[in-house]
């Protein structure tokens, strides 16, 4: 295979990771404009939406164990509490300790 193929090849597989990285951003965000809000530490393994607070994973899907404080899923704004969740900033307090 030439060179030139190679690069290509690297190009249109560099396009289709960024477009996909476009869309998964741009889900996130219209989650937060539609009545929805983060709910910390009631993500059960593995159904995380998002990067954890740790920063120890960036993706969907990562989390390791049920109910971690620092994983969360989008809720319908307001019930989080009531879902036995936390907001990000009460979150952040209790990893903290």
């Amino acid at each position: 295979m030439s060179t030139t193929h190679q690069q290509l090849l690297r190009s249109a597989l560099a396009s289709v990771m960024a477009l996909g990285l476009a869309s998964a951003a741009s889900t996130v965000s219209a989650a937060d404009g539609q009545g929805k809000e983060k709910c910390y530490g009631i993500a059960k393994a593995g159904q995380n939406d998002c990067a954890n607070l740790a920063g120890t994973h960036s993706c969907a899907g990562q989390a390791k164990a049920d109910m971690e404080p620092g994983e969360w899923k989008y809720v319908a704004k307001g019930t989080c509490e009531k879902m036995g969740g936390q907001s990000a900033e009460a979150a952040k307090v209790k990893a903290k300790k």
